[in-house]
Protein backbone atom coordinates (compact mmCIF):
# COMPACT_ATOMS: atom_id res chain seq x y z
CA UNK A 1 0.00 0.00 0.00
CA UNK A 2 1.13 3.24 -0.67
CA UNK A 3 2.57 5.77 1.97
CA UNK A 4 0.48 8.77 1.99
CA UNK A 5 -2.53 7.25 0.09
CA UNK A 6 -5.89 7.76 1.63
CA UNK A 7 -7.08 4.54 2.80
CA UNK A 8 -10.06 2.66 4.70
CA UNK A 9 -9.18 0.98 8.00
CA UNK A 10 -11.96 -1.74 9.15
CA UNK A 11 -10.67 -1.59 12.72
CA UNK A 12 -13.31 -4.01 14.00
CA UNK A 13 -15.76 -5.83 11.75
CA UNK A 14 -17.91 -8.01 13.96
CA UNK A 15 -22.00 -7.25 14.66
CA UNK A 16 -24.06 -7.05 17.55
CA UNK A 17 -24.01 -6.93 21.44
CA UNK A 18 -22.27 -9.76 22.09
CA UNK A 19 -18.74 -11.05 22.11
CA UNK A 20 -18.56 -13.40 19.53
CA UNK A 21 -16.41 -16.93 19.97
CA UNK A 22 -14.84 -18.63 17.08
CA UNK A 23 -11.96 -19.52 14.79
CA UNK A 24 -11.96 -16.00 13.43
CA UNK A 25 -11.39 -13.27 16.11
CA UNK A 26 -12.91 -10.00 15.45
CA UNK A 27 -13.25 -6.68 17.56
CA UNK A 28 -16.96 -4.80 17.69
CA UNK A 29 -17.86 -2.55 14.90
CA UNK A 30 -15.42 0.66 13.65
CA UNK A 31 -13.73 1.79 10.77
CA UNK A 32 -10.88 4.35 10.29
CA UNK A 33 -11.06 6.85 6.83
CA UNK A 34 -7.37 7.97 6.74
CA UNK A 35 -6.25 11.03 4.98
CA UNK A 36 -2.89 11.93 5.19
CA UNK A 37 -2.31 12.41 8.74
CA UNK A 38 -5.95 12.70 9.52
CA UNK A 39 -8.09 10.31 10.87
CA UNK A 40 -11.96 10.25 10.99
CA UNK A 41 -13.75 6.93 13.06
CA UNK A 42 -16.88 5.73 12.03
CA UNK A 43 -18.65 4.01 15.05
CA UNK A 44 -16.80 3.27 18.60
CA UNK A 45 -17.60 -1.07 19.04
CA UNK A 46 -15.58 -2.76 21.57
CA UNK A 47 -12.04 -2.89 21.15
CA UNK A 48 -11.48 0.50 19.26
CA UNK A 49 -9.30 2.37 21.11
CA UNK A 50 -7.11 -1.11 21.06
CA UNK A 51 -7.75 -1.43 17.26
CA UNK A 52 -6.40 2.26 16.24
CA UNK A 53 -3.29 1.83 18.30
CA UNK A 54 -3.21 -1.53 16.82
CA UNK A 55 -3.61 -0.09 13.33
CA UNK A 56 -0.39 2.70 13.66
CA UNK A 57 -2.28 5.45 14.23
CA UNK A 58 -2.56 8.24 16.80
CA UNK A 59 -5.05 9.64 18.96
CA UNK A 60 -3.87 13.00 18.56
CA UNK A 61 -4.32 12.52 14.77
CA UNK A 62 -8.33 11.93 15.10
CA UNK A 63 -9.93 14.72 13.69
CA UNK A 64 -13.98 13.41 14.27
CA UNK A 65 -15.68 10.46 15.70
CA UNK A 66 -18.75 9.95 13.67
CA UNK A 67 -21.70 7.42 15.16
CA UNK A 68 -24.21 6.07 12.79
CA UNK A 69 -26.93 5.14 15.36
CA UNK A 70 -26.88 4.78 19.34
CA UNK A 71 -27.01 0.46 19.26
CA UNK A 72 -24.62 -0.20 22.40
CA UNK A 73 -22.62 -2.46 19.90
CA UNK A 74 -21.65 1.02 18.12
CA UNK A 75 -21.46 3.23 20.72
CA UNK A 76 -20.09 1.16 23.51
CA UNK A 77 -16.48 2.24 23.95
CA UNK A 78 -17.20 5.69 22.98
CA UNK A 79 -16.63 7.00 26.64
CA UNK A 80 -13.40 5.21 26.70
CA UNK A 81 -11.99 6.82 23.17
CA UNK A 82 -12.16 10.42 25.27
CA UNK A 83 -11.07 8.67 28.64
CA UNK A 84 -8.23 6.59 27.51
CA UNK A 85 -7.65 8.58 24.20
CA UNK A 86 -6.52 12.09 26.01
CA UNK A 87 -3.76 9.83 27.60
CA UNK A 88 -2.27 9.10 23.95
CA UNK A 89 -2.72 13.42 22.74
CA UNK A 90 -1.06 16.10 23.99
CA UNK A 91 -1.29 18.00 27.53
CA UNK A 92 -2.12 21.63 25.43
CA UNK A 93 -5.20 20.38 23.09
CA UNK A 94 -4.17 20.93 19.15
CA UNK A 95 -7.83 20.69 17.73
CA UNK A 96 -11.60 19.64 18.96
CA UNK A 97 -12.14 16.32 17.84
CA UNK A 98 -16.05 16.27 16.73
CA UNK A 99 -18.22 13.76 17.75
CA UNK A 100 -21.67 13.55 15.33
CA UNK A 101 -24.15 11.20 15.17
CA UNK A 102 -27.97 11.49 15.89
CA UNK A 103 -29.89 13.28 17.62
CA UNK A 104 -32.51 12.67 20.31
CA UNK A 105 -34.94 10.62 18.82
CA UNK A 106 -37.75 12.63 20.28
CA UNK A 107 -40.39 9.70 21.21
CA UNK A 108 -39.92 6.15 22.13
CA UNK A 109 -40.44 3.41 19.43
CA UNK A 110 -43.52 1.89 19.56
CA UNK A 111 -44.06 -1.69 21.13
CA UNK A 112 -43.06 -4.99 19.47
CA UNK A 113 -46.83 -6.37 18.67
CA UNK A 114 -45.15 -9.20 19.76
CA UNK A 115 -45.78 -7.58 23.59
CA UNK A 116 -47.87 -9.00 25.39
CA UNK A 117 -48.25 -6.75 28.34
CA UNK A 118 -47.58 -2.78 28.91
CA UNK A 119 -43.97 -1.51 28.66
CA UNK A 120 -42.31 1.33 30.74
CA UNK A 121 -38.97 3.11 29.58
CA UNK A 122 -35.92 3.27 31.79
CA UNK A 123 -35.37 6.78 32.80
CA UNK A 124 -38.02 8.34 31.46
CA UNK A 125 -37.30 11.58 32.20
CA UNK A 126 -34.90 11.28 29.45
CA UNK A 127 -35.48 7.97 27.32
CA UNK A 128 -33.74 8.85 23.94
CA UNK A 129 -30.64 10.97 24.79
CA UNK A 130 -29.40 11.93 21.64
CA UNK A 131 -25.49 12.02 20.39
CA UNK A 132 -24.39 15.23 22.67
CA UNK A 133 -26.69 14.10 25.75
CA UNK A 134 -25.32 10.60 25.65
CA UNK A 135 -21.33 12.02 25.69
CA UNK A 136 -22.05 14.48 28.51
CA UNK A 137 -23.89 11.79 30.97
CA UNK A 138 -20.54 9.29 30.10
CA UNK A 139 -18.69 12.09 31.13
CA UNK A 140 -20.87 13.05 34.16
CA UNK A 141 -20.62 9.25 35.09
CA UNK A 142 -16.49 9.52 35.12
CA UNK A 143 -16.36 12.82 37.20
CA UNK A 144 -14.45 11.20 39.82
CA UNK A 145 -11.56 10.17 37.27
CA UNK A 146 -11.71 12.66 35.20
CA UNK A 147 -11.37 15.64 38.53
CA UNK A 148 -8.20 13.11 40.06
CA UNK A 149 -6.51 13.29 36.77
CA UNK A 150 -6.90 16.71 36.60
CA UNK A 151 -5.90 18.26 39.73
CA UNK A 152 -3.30 15.43 41.04
CA UNK A 153 -2.22 14.71 37.23
CA UNK A 154 -2.67 18.45 35.44
CA UNK A 155 -4.35 16.26 32.65
CA UNK A 156 -6.55 17.90 30.64
CA UNK A 157 -9.98 16.45 30.39
CA UNK A 158 -11.80 15.32 27.70
CA UNK A 159 -14.30 18.17 27.41
CA UNK A 160 -10.81 20.17 26.32
CA UNK A 161 -10.54 17.78 23.80
CA UNK A 162 -13.91 16.18 22.43
CA UNK A 163 -17.04 17.99 21.36
CA UNK A 164 -20.53 16.06 20.51
CA UNK A 165 -23.27 17.46 18.86
CA UNK A 166 -26.63 16.32 16.90
CA UNK A 167 -26.86 15.95 12.73
CA UNK A 168 -29.79 17.88 12.13
CA UNK A 169 -31.78 16.40 9.45
CA UNK A 170 -33.05 18.72 6.84
CA UNK A 171 -37.05 19.30 7.42
CA UNK A 172 -37.94 18.97 3.81
CA UNK A 173 -37.36 15.18 4.04
CA UNK A 174 -40.57 14.71 6.50
CA UNK A 175 -38.31 12.46 8.76
CA UNK A 176 -40.39 10.96 11.98
CA UNK A 177 -38.80 7.96 13.47
CA UNK A 178 -42.12 6.27 13.95
CA UNK A 179 -43.80 7.05 10.75
CA UNK A 180 -41.25 7.78 8.79
CA UNK A 181 -37.73 7.28 9.92
CA UNK A 182 -36.25 6.27 6.17
CA UNK A 183 -37.70 8.79 3.45
CA UNK A 184 -35.87 9.07 0.09
CA UNK A 185 -34.15 11.61 0.30
CA UNK A 186 -30.96 12.97 -1.31
CA UNK A 187 -27.51 13.13 0.67
CA UNK A 188 -26.74 15.76 3.37
CA UNK A 189 -23.45 17.41 4.53
CA UNK A 190 -22.57 16.70 7.95
CA UNK A 191 -18.83 17.47 7.92
CA UNK A 192 -16.20 19.17 5.77
CA UNK A 193 -12.58 20.36 6.27
CA UNK A 194 -9.20 20.77 3.78
CA UNK A 195 -8.98 16.71 4.11
CA UNK A 196 -12.65 15.62 3.37
CA UNK A 197 -15.94 15.96 3.35
CA UNK A 198 -18.63 14.04 4.54
CA UNK A 199 -22.39 13.78 3.84
CA UNK A 200 -24.98 11.35 5.35
CA UNK A 201 -28.37 10.20 4.42
CA UNK A 202 -31.02 7.84 6.92
CA UNK A 203 -31.02 4.10 6.46
CA UNK A 204 -33.37 1.43 7.30
CA UNK A 205 -33.02 0.54 10.71
CA UNK A 206 -35.98 1.02 12.53
CA UNK A 207 -37.10 1.18 15.07
CA UNK A 208 -33.75 2.76 16.14
CA UNK A 209 -33.95 6.24 14.49
CA UNK A 210 -32.43 8.14 13.24
CA UNK A 211 -29.82 5.72 12.14
CA UNK A 212 -27.17 7.32 9.04
CA UNK A 213 -24.75 6.03 6.58
CA UNK A 214 -21.78 7.98 5.94
CA UNK A 215 -19.96 9.16 2.70
CA UNK A 216 -16.08 10.23 2.83
CA UNK A 217 -15.23 12.11 -0.28
CA UNK A 218 -11.32 12.96 -0.33
CA UNK A 219 -9.04 14.18 -3.53
CA UNK A 220 -7.75 10.43 -4.09
CA UNK A 221 -11.37 8.86 -3.80
CA UNK A 222 -14.43 8.02 -1.64
CA UNK A 223 -16.14 5.35 0.46
CA UNK A 224 -19.46 5.07 1.64
CA UNK A 225 -20.12 3.19 5.30
CA UNK A 226 -23.92 1.69 4.91
CA UNK A 227 -24.38 1.39 9.17
CA UNK A 228 -26.73 -0.81 10.50
CA UNK A 229 -29.60 -1.12 7.44
CA UNK A 230 -31.96 -3.09 5.62
CA UNK A 231 -31.69 -2.82 1.71
CA UNK A 232 -32.52 1.04 0.68
CA UNK A 233 -32.41 3.10 -2.09
CA UNK A 234 -31.35 5.87 0.14
CA UNK A 235 -27.47 3.82 0.59
CA UNK A 236 -27.68 3.28 -3.37
CA UNK A 237 -28.06 6.99 -3.98
CA UNK A 238 -25.21 8.09 -1.56
CA UNK A 239 -22.88 5.10 -3.05
CA UNK A 240 -23.28 6.18 -6.43
CA UNK A 241 -20.19 7.23 -8.26
CA UNK A 242 -17.96 5.99 -4.97
CA UNK A 243 -14.85 3.52 -5.32
CA UNK A 244 -15.56 1.45 -2.39
CA UNK A 245 -18.98 0.65 -0.63
CA UNK A 246 -17.96 -0.39 2.78
CA UNK A 247 -22.10 -2.40 3.42
CA UNK A 248 -23.49 -4.71 7.09
CA UNK A 249 -24.05 -8.24 6.51
CA UNK A 250 -25.87 -10.83 8.56
CA UNK A 251 -26.40 -14.60 7.78
CA UNK A 252 -30.05 -15.01 7.49
CA UNK A 253 -29.39 -18.84 7.68
CA UNK A 254 -27.63 -18.45 11.31
CA UNK A 255 -31.15 -16.40 12.21
CA UNK A 256 -33.26 -19.34 11.13
CA UNK A 257 -30.85 -22.21 13.22
CA UNK A 258 -30.28 -19.36 16.02
CA UNK A 259 -34.32 -19.26 16.56
CA UNK A 260 -34.93 -21.92 15.56
CA UNK A 261 -37.63 -23.70 17.95
CA UNK A 262 -37.80 -20.58 20.14
CA UNK A 263 -41.42 -19.58 20.66
CA UNK A 264 -40.83 -16.88 23.40
CA UNK A 265 -41.88 -13.12 22.25
CA UNK A 266 -38.80 -11.99 23.15
CA UNK A 267 -37.07 -14.31 20.58
CA UNK A 268 -39.70 -13.78 17.52
CA UNK A 269 -39.49 -10.37 17.76
CA UNK A 270 -35.76 -10.17 17.65
CA UNK A 271 -36.15 -12.75 14.81
CA UNK A 272 -38.48 -9.96 13.36
CA UNK A 273 -36.05 -7.12 14.00
CA UNK A 274 -32.97 -9.07 12.36
CA UNK A 275 -35.18 -9.44 9.03
CA UNK A 276 -36.46 -5.86 8.90
CA UNK A 277 -33.56 -3.70 9.95
CA UNK A 278 -30.54 -5.88 8.28
CA UNK A 279 -29.30 -7.07 4.84
CA UNK A 280 -28.53 -10.28 3.78
CA UNK A 281 -24.86 -10.78 1.76
CA UNK A 282 -26.74 -11.26 -1.38
CA UNK A 283 -29.04 -8.10 -0.48
CA UNK A 284 -25.71 -6.21 -0.33
CA UNK A 285 -24.22 -7.33 -3.63
CA UNK A 286 -27.63 -6.47 -5.23
CA UNK A 287 -27.35 -2.77 -3.95
CA UNK A 288 -23.67 -2.06 -4.98
CA UNK A 289 -24.68 -3.82 -8.43
CA UNK A 290 -27.54 -0.93 -8.37
CA UNK A 291 -24.91 1.98 -6.80
CA UNK A 292 -22.43 0.77 -9.53
CA UNK A 293 -19.41 1.27 -7.13
CA UNK A 294 -16.54 -1.07 -8.30
CA UNK A 295 -15.47 -2.24 -4.80
CA UNK A 296 -17.80 -3.73 -2.19
CA UNK A 297 -16.61 -5.27 1.21
CA UNK A 298 -19.34 -6.52 4.17
CA UNK A 299 -18.44 -5.71 7.51
CA UNK A 300 -20.80 -5.87 10.99
CA UNK A 301 -20.83 -9.27 10.57
CA UNK A 302 -23.53 -11.22 12.11
CA UNK A 303 -22.35 -14.29 13.26
CA UNK A 304 -18.76 -14.50 11.60
CA UNK A 305 -19.88 -14.46 8.09
CA UNK A 306 -16.54 -15.67 6.31
CA UNK A 307 -15.39 -18.39 3.42
CA UNK A 308 -18.91 -20.05 2.61
CA UNK A 309 -20.31 -16.43 1.99
CA UNK A 310 -17.47 -15.59 -0.23
CA UNK A 311 -17.54 -19.16 -2.02
CA UNK A 312 -21.35 -18.61 -2.66
CA UNK A 313 -21.91 -14.73 -3.42
CA UNK A 314 -18.31 -13.68 -4.68
CA UNK A 315 -19.07 -15.05 -8.25
CA UNK A 316 -22.43 -13.14 -8.72
CA UNK A 317 -21.03 -9.58 -8.12
CA UNK A 318 -19.45 -7.69 -11.46
CA UNK A 319 -16.44 -5.64 -9.35
CA UNK A 320 -14.18 -6.87 -6.38
CA UNK A 321 -16.28 -8.29 -3.57
CA UNK A 322 -14.29 -8.71 0.15
CA UNK A 323 -15.42 -9.92 3.13
CA UNK A 324 -12.17 -8.29 5.80
CA UNK A 325 -10.98 -8.85 8.46
CA UNK A 326 -9.82 -6.36 11.13
CA UNK A 327 -7.15 -4.03 10.50
CA UNK A 328 -7.67 -4.54 6.76
CA UNK A 329 -6.81 -1.97 4.62
CA UNK A 330 -8.73 -0.27 1.34
CA UNK A 331 -6.77 2.79 -0.63
CA UNK A 332 -9.07 4.88 -2.15
CA UNK A 333 -9.40 5.30 -5.85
Amino acid sequence: MSAGVPRVITLGTAGGPVWWRGEKRRTGIATAVVVGDRSYIVDAGTGVGRQIIEAGLAMADVRAIFLTHLHSDHVVDLGSLALFGIMRMPTDPTHTVQIIGPGDRGCLPRPSPRASERLGPVFPEEPTPGTARMFAHLMRAYATDINDRLYDSLRPTPLDWFSARDIRIPEDVGFHPNDRPTPDMEPFPVYEDDAVRVTATLVKHAPMAPAFGYRFDTEAGSVVISGDTGRTDNIARLASGAGLLLHEAIDFDWVESEFAGRNDASARATRDHHYSAHTSPREAIDLAEQAGVPRLALHHLVPIITDQVMARDAPSFSGAFSIPSDLDAYELR
